[in-house]
């Protein structure tokens, strides 16, 4: 395996992918060669001059550069043949999306979209309550990055929609499971040329309602949501993995906390990469990963809809086709 980008986020692909049984980190690349480098050093792989050596070498790469060189990046790699796990949000536009994902599977390769709170073990606890989510509430707030010398600062080359809120897209659409039939979006640029905080609305065809904020101009870091069915209510911490459940039994309200659930959410989610890749090359049926490239593509479709409604100041209602 090889890991394209290892800034923040992708030095610790690097580092889980040696942690994986059966898996080689062959190697690193990124634009810094100095930092490839000192990563390279610090798992143990080499650091490669171009994304094209590097691919020539390895069945399988995270791709964790800025999002606007998600799509050039991917499709030279699916190109040449190789599985891609790519970081969220897939890529800038939906129809870049759309053309990765089709080559991905016209040509029978793994496409994996990072879009890690699926794997966090707090999650399980909505399988574990019955009922269908009738109201989901989501809050995602962090700090403005730091600068950086020479960059903008990381992840506010695009919207805090598609940087911060697009993780709660994918997880509402896994959980609901049903067509968005209208989304209303609001947000505004405080310190980037981009919405750097933003509140959408959506409106599935069930009739659930999904609230979902986000901010990177917060004093605070939290990311928590609440799920509301039908006779239950679930309260849960992403970061502290833990929550609380309300449910009435016997004309009582009954009050659970759900404690602190072991486990790493990247480590998992590599870890599903690396099985989808190995079954692929040892023949099986491809196995599509927990958070495929089209649905992937499907957070990214709701997002462009509130990026839409943001900027028209309208809601913005499903489209056919």
């Amino acid at each position: 395996m090889g890991v394209i980008g290892v800034g923040a986020l992708g030095q610790h692909h690097a580092r889980l992918y040696g942690e994986c049984d059966g898996v080689t980190v062959v190697g690193v690349y990124d634009q810094d060669a100095a930092r490839a480098a000192e990563i390279a050093g610090q798992v143990g792989s080499r650091a490669f001059p171009s994304v094209k050596a590097l691919a020539a070498e390895v069945d399988g790469v995270s791709v964790a550069v800025p999002t606007d060189r998600h799509y050039t990046v991917v499709r030279d790699l699916l190109e040449r043949g190789r599985h891609v796990l790519v970081e969220k949000p897939i890529t800038q536009t939906v129809a870049q999306a759309e053309e990765l994902v089709a080559l991905a599977a016209g040509r029978g390769l793994v496409l994996e979209v990072g879009h890690v709170e699926r794997y966090n073990p707090i999650l399980s606890c909505l399988a574990e309550t019955p009922g269908e989510p009738r109201f989901i509430e989501a809050h995602r707030l962090a700090p403005y990055p730091p600068p950086r010398p020479g960059l903008r600062p990381r992840g506010t080359e695009v919207s805090v929609v598609l940087d911060l809120m697009i993780h709660d897209i994918d997880v509402v659409l896994s959980l609901v499971g049903c067509a968005v039939e209208r989304v209303e979006g609001v947000g505004v640029p405080v310190l980037s040329p981009t919405e750097d905080i933003a509140n959408a609305r959506l409106v599935f065809a069930n009739g659930c309602v999904a609230n979902l904020t986000a901010s990177r101009v917060s004093a605070e870091r939290m990311r928590k949501i609440r799920v509301f069915k039908s006779r239950t209510y679930l309260s849960l911490d992403y970061q502290e993995r833990k929550g609380e459940i309300a449910f009435l039994k016997d004309g009582a309200i009954v009050r659970q906390e759900v404690p602190a659930r072991e486990g790493n959410a990247l480590k998992d989610e590599i870890a599903d990469f690396c099985a989808c890749v190995r079954e692929s090359l040892e023949g099986a049926d491809r196995r599509e990963p927990r958070v495929s490239g089209r649905q992937g593509l499907e957070a990214l479709r709701v997002a462009d809809r509130i990026l839409h409604s943001i900027a028209a100041g309208q809601p913005s209602p499903r489209r056919s086709g």
